[in-house]
């Protein structure tokens, strides 16, 4: 529950000796760089934003030339890829990848230029086949598309619709003797016509042809491969034609696949740039003058030794730290132990802690875990998720990345939660043992295993109210925290009126709820509370009220307007009220899965019998515990953030500030292997 001391760090360099510092920083990722010096006539910021742009346009030729690559020959990659996390380089290939730079560069641009080499040519097929299907119907045509006639004929070669008969058409073109007609083709959607007529009747047959609804061919002559030559000769063009575009295609795509040898390559690449362009973005921000550049940052206090000792000891240079400013927005490293560090990502999704608060993780965990495992409640699902989770944590601990492996253990504690509160309550994939036993076994004596405490389906009421005694608990950690942080300010006026009348009215307030029989007997528990208790709760909660009154207007000069925040700040108890009623969602979400559970495996007793009846009864148990187990795991994980983030939060916690975020390595496929002295920096 606890954060690392910040100092700020400044180093003052040598120029020539930039490169090899900057590289040296990125490698050991300790430092966050900052500008936090201004420019004046010696030292100015230099213009990088070219070199940045190369970069920037490198990696997404880059980017773009893998997901090509991927495209066509599917990477193999197994399951549990994502736990193997990235490749460890030594150092020394990394600075040896300036020769290949160049050329796997040309490689990546090769393979954008290959797709689109593929992509024009699958288009001009498109275009080609599509020429074919317009020529097909002309292809009993023995004359080119483009005739228009002799010296002392006019031709006209097209389409009407739908079928027509030769002697359909003569009897159109009767008036106009002599004339010739051909029909080439039919379908049900048109007929394709060679009329030759001559010269001096060709202006009335055209007209008698446009009332027939004729129409010249829909491909464009200036289309064809050669327009003089007859349309069965043109098709042979342009199959020869597809023929060799779908040969260029294979090509391409041969050339495309034999880059798959180079894949690693170009991940390399990507990476190599995304560390270039970083070292970039932090050379735009510092300062620097013709000879001596200068370093200006944060840095946590334990580290800050070993930084300066690597540095003095392999560049002439100096480094000094200063204790922050309060006008600095000091980024947040979090100290935690191994229980609760899986949970400082949840913390940032709801934001990091301001200047002045605490951290939250430590006391959430506690929580956390148990809420969750208490809306799932079933200990076989609670096995299945420590074990899986265990496992990826066990079988990688040498190659998995910092990020998955906290995911792997805030799931794996909050499957051991869940295993505790199935076994609390009997759950286990619903009721199987029992189904199993009375289907197959003929166990009459029920239930197998008992339940440790009660069965929620049948005490709903208890379970009810055992899920608002919890969010009691919370709420009052929560407000506990308050006081904490307000100690920490030493603002002890703060812990009197903002926590300990609240702690009194709300504690004074369950004393005299509980002491009415209305309340109990909603609840379904018996409460024995003194009358001498009750008439000393009602004092403390009237006196606690109007403290409060008084108190919560405070920054307010008037009293009338102190007065008005006081009674609104005491209407603040309905919230207290509304919040415990939200932590109902622990019974809701653990009953539904215990009540699902159980149908699943009623339903599947239904089929249990015959020959194949076990078989099938394993398959709809397995299918049916594998939704329910998805849907509730995802639903307990929902409501546990909304708990932490809305309820406990809400009474202490604003958050507001930013992660630490130091110049490294942050990249995609490859890390650099380096021994150091550093301890793991989150």
């Amino acid at each position: 529950m606890a954060l690392l001391q910040m100092q700020r760090i400044y180093i003052y360099a040598l120029k020539k000796d930039r490169k090899q510092i900057l590289e040296l920083l990125q490698r050991r990722g300790v430092v966050e760089v900052r500008s936090m010096l201004k420019e004046d006539k010696v030292f100015s910021k230099s213009d990088v934003s070219v070199a940045k742009q190369n970069l920037e346009k490198n990696i997404s030729i880059t980017c773009d030339s893998l997901s090509i690559l991927n495209n066509y020959i599917k990477e193999d990659k197994s399951i549990l890829s994502a736990l193997a996390g990235r490749k460890e380089l030594p150092v020394e290939e990394y600075d040896s990848f300036k020769e290949k730079y160049k050329p796997t560069v040309n490689m990546a641009k090769r393979i954008i230029e290959l797709s689109k080499i593929i992509a024009e040519n699958k288009a001009e097929v498109f275009r080609l086949q599509t020429q074919i299907e317009i020529l097909t119907p002309w292809v009993n045509l023995d004359i080119p598309l483009n005739f228009k006639g002799t010296k002392f004929t006019r031709g006209f070669i097209g389409t009407l619709p739908k079928p027509w008969t030769l002697e359909e058409i003569y009897e159109k073109l009767a008036q106009y003797m002599p004339l010739d007609v051909d029909i080439i083709s039919t379908t049900k959607e048109q007929t394709c016509i060679f009329v030759l007529c001559t010269n001096d009747k060709k202006d009335k047959v055209y007209e008698v042809l446009r009332g027939m609804e004729f129409t010249l061919p829909s491909l464009s002559i200036d289309q064809l491969p050669t327009a003089d030559l007859s349309p069965a000769e043109q098709l042979e063009l342009l199959v020869q034609q597809i023929d060799k575009t779908k040969s260029n295609i294979q090509a391409a795509i041969d050339e495309m696949e034999s880059y798959d040898k180079n894949r690693n390559e170009l991940k390399f690449l990507l990476d190599y740039d995304t560390m270039r362009l970083e070292k970039y973005e932090v050379i735009g921000s510092l300062i620097q003058s013709k000879n001596v550049f200068i370093i200006s940052g944060f840095i946590a206090e334990k580290d800050f030794s070993a930084i300066e000792e690597e540095l003095t000891s392999k560049f002439d240079l100096a480094v000094e730290s200063a204790e922050p400013r309060k006008r600095d927005d000091i980024p947040v490293l979090y100290k935690n132990n191994g229980f609760s560090e899986p949970l400082e990502g949840t913390v940032n999704s709801f934001s990091p802690p301001a200047k002045g608060e605490m951290d939250p993780t430590m006391v959430m965990s506690l929580f956390y875990y148990a809420l969750f495992g208490l809306m799932l409640s079933d200990a076989g699902y609670g096995f299945l998720i420590a074990v899986t989770c265990a496992f990826g944590l066990i079988k990688f601990r040498k190659t998995i990345e910092k990020p998955m492996k906290n995911t792997l253990k805030m799931y794996m504690f909050c499957g051991i939660a869940t295993v505790f509160w199935g076994i609390i309550f009997s759950s286990y994939f619903g009721d199987i043992f029992d189904v199993v036993g009375k289907t197959f076994f003929g166990v009459t004596d029920l239930p197998v295993i008992p339940p440790v405490w009660f069965y929620p389906v049948e005490k709903p009421m208890l379970m009810l109210t055992f899920s608002m005694a919890i969010g009691i608990v919370h709420l009052l950690t929560g407000l506990a925290m308050k006081g904490y942080q307000l100690a920490k300010q030493k603002d002890y006026k703060g812990i009197i009126y903002d926590v300990i009348f609240w702690y009194v009215l709300l504690i004074s307030g369950i004393v005299l709820l509980l002491s009415m029989k209305m309340v109990t007997d909603i609840l379904g528990i018996t409460v024995n509370i003194s009358d001498v208790a009750v008439d000393v709760a009602g004092i403390l909660f009237g006196a606690s009220a109007v403290a409060i009154i008084l108190t919560n207007g405070r920054e307010s000069k008037q009293p009338f307007k102190r007065i008005l925040k006081g009674l609104y700040a005491l209407y603040g108890i309905s919230g207290y009220l509304s919040d415990i009623l939200s932590y109902s969602r622990l019974l809701a979400l653990g009953l539904a899965t215990g009540v699902i559970g159980s149908v699943i495996n009623q339903m599947a007793s239904m089929t249990a019998g015959g020959f194949f009846g076990p078989i099938i009864f394993t398959i709809i148990v397995i299918l049916g515990h594998a939704l329910n187990l998805g849907i509730n795991a995802l639903g307990a994980y929902v409501h546990t953030n909304r708990l932490q983030y809305v309820e406990f939060f809400g009474k202490f916690y604003e958050g507001g500030g930013k992660v630490f975020k130091p110049f490294g390595i942050n990249t995609k496929y490859y890390k650099i292997k380096e021994s150091t002295k550093y301890g793991n920096v989150k």
